[in-house]
């Protein structure tokens, strides 16, 4: 890492497209995210201490166990960190040519061409398996433990579920519609090994996806969205979220007509990266929990 993790949490930002979107799908999770940024006030807000030495103590000791390689929590921060840097270049090659005549700050976007569905199943599959990975590694159980992460997302609360919502949100309804898991489904039966080499996300993460050959990985990929597809279909039928209750919500801050919705997903993969926001206000939480409890 380049930087020390305090400094990465007190640099998350406060306002930007980001906060602006998880801010609009706190209907879909009602009182669950607080951005949550700053080191030292996430100890506060964590801990309810208000001790400076013990608050001291908190912030060192969660310094140590980042900095400790044979941890796992760098191995999840790059995740979260790479899984969004690739979804952003995704987003600027789907972009259709025409999404500046309805957007009104994105008129420099008029090249491109939109996202089919493939690659955005395996975007989303690939953001799965990165939520996967990472909770093992911040957790300390072995990557591929599917089951035991299956097993917490009934848990998920405050900032991961946000993550997990915005996923079936941003990645899963948005760009692919109500049979999104269809689509997905659908997607991985037709994807060889060879094509999954060939995206440029996958090449990104592949070291941190458990399998030591592509087809291996593709196995895990696919079990994963198996395992986990249950949980999204009883979150949106929950939720009652749709596809065009998502889009009103967005209208307030993100001007387009109705026959360029197929851009909006684009577009939030170009201007957001909820997966390391999200995720680095995860990690820091952890850290400090673990750090309160070694103390």
């Amino acid at each position: 890492m380049s930087k020390p993790i305090y400094e990465i949490v007190d640099q998350l930002p406060t306002d930007n497209m980001t906060i602006k979107v998880l801010k609009t799908l706190d209907y879909v999770v009602p009182g669950e995210w607080n951005n949550l940024v700053g080191f030292e006030n996430t100890i506060r807000t964590v801990t309810g201490e208000t001790d400076e030495d013990m608050i001291q103590q908190i912030g060192n000791r969660a310094v140590y166990l980042f900095n400790d390689k044979s941890q796992g929590y760098q191995r999840a921060l790059w995740l979260y960190q790479t899984i969004d840097s690739s979804d952003s270049a995704l987003g600027a090659a789907a972009l259709a040519n025409k999404i500046g005549e309805k957007v009104s700050f994105l008129g420099f976007l008029n090249r491109i061409t939109p996202n089919p569905d493939k690659a955005q199943a395996i975007d989303l599959c690939l953001k799965l398996v990165t939520e996967l990975v990472a909770f093992c590694q911040i957790n300390g159980i072995p990557g591929d433990s599917i089951g035991d992460f299956v097993g917490s997302l009934g848990d998920y609360s405050g900032e991961s579920l946000m993550r997990m919502a915005a996923l079936v949100c941003l990645d899963g309804l948005i760009p692919l519609g109500p049979d999104f898991i269809m689509k997905i489904e659908s997607s991985l039966n037709d994807l060889s090994p060879q094509e999954l080499e060939k995206n440029s996300t996958f090449k990104n993460i592949k070291e941190g996806i458990p399998g030591n050959k592509t087809s291996n990985q593709l196995n895990f990929i696919g079990e994963s969205f198996d395992s986990v597809k249950g949980w999204m279909s009883g979150f949106v039928e929950e939720k009652n979220v749709t596809p065009q209750g998502l889009f009103d919500r967005l209208s307030n801050f993100i001007e387009y007509s109705e026959d360029k919705l197929d851009y909006v997903a684009a577009f939030l993969d170009m201007t957001t990266n909820y997966y390391e926001h999200t995720g680095t206000q995860t990690l820091a939480r952890r850290l400090i929990e673990r750090a309160v409890a070694e103390i």
